[in-house]
């Protein structure tokens, strides 16, 4: 495992899995989030966005956490593994509004510069129309360009934490 794409709705846990992946593994995060969007939640601009995603993921070892499914060329069809959290609705939906209420409205790491968690209702539709917009999309990059990719799906946070508890950093390989 050295390409791994960790994927799922907002609020499921991506993020927190990726950190806790690079401390276990040592491989570098991709943030997609940080790449696409400008300060204040603005729409960045795709042709940049899809140039800086093949660089960051061009490399042999790399975490990417976020869906974007227009771009599963790039990041789903590299990877080595995927990995789809996939946790209820409406505890995705809860998690959303907690992030704000414990972040203070400030900025998380794997947020751009510019971008503090807010109450955001675009979000809160967006976790609500998951299973019935994104989640159709993001398995349709998966069979266009990625059908022969491991995939896990982990669907509780047990599940997840199980999971990563039996990952090892000998199960990645240096490239040289």
């Amino acid at each position: 495992m050295n390409r791994i794409a960790i994927i799922g709705c907002s609020g499921g846990g991506k993020s927190t899995l990726a950190r806790r992946l690079t401390e276990r593994l040592g491989l570098p995060i991709v943030h997609l989030d940080v790449l696409y969007w400008g300060p204040n939640w603005t729409t960045g601009d795709y042709a940049a966005f899809r140039v800086s995603l093949a660089e960051a993921v061009g490399g042999e070892q790399w975490i990417s956490d976020g869906n974007f499914p227009d771009s599963a060329d790039l990041h789903l069809a590299r990877a080595d593994l995927i990995v789809w959290v996939d946790q209820p609705r409406l505890l995705c939906l809860w998690r959303v509004v907690w992030r704000v209420i414990v972040t203070g409205g400030r900025r998380r790491p794997d947020l751009p510069e510019g971008c503090p968690e807010t109450f955001d209702p675009w979000l809160w539709g967006y976790v609500w129309r998951w299973d019935r917009e994104t989640r159709p999309a993001m398995e349709a990059a998966i069979a266009r360009h990625a059908r022969a990719t491991p995939l896990i799906r982990l669907s509780s946070d047990a599940r997840i934490k199980a999971w990563l508890a039996g990952v090892s950093p000998a199960a990645t390989r240096p490239y040289g």
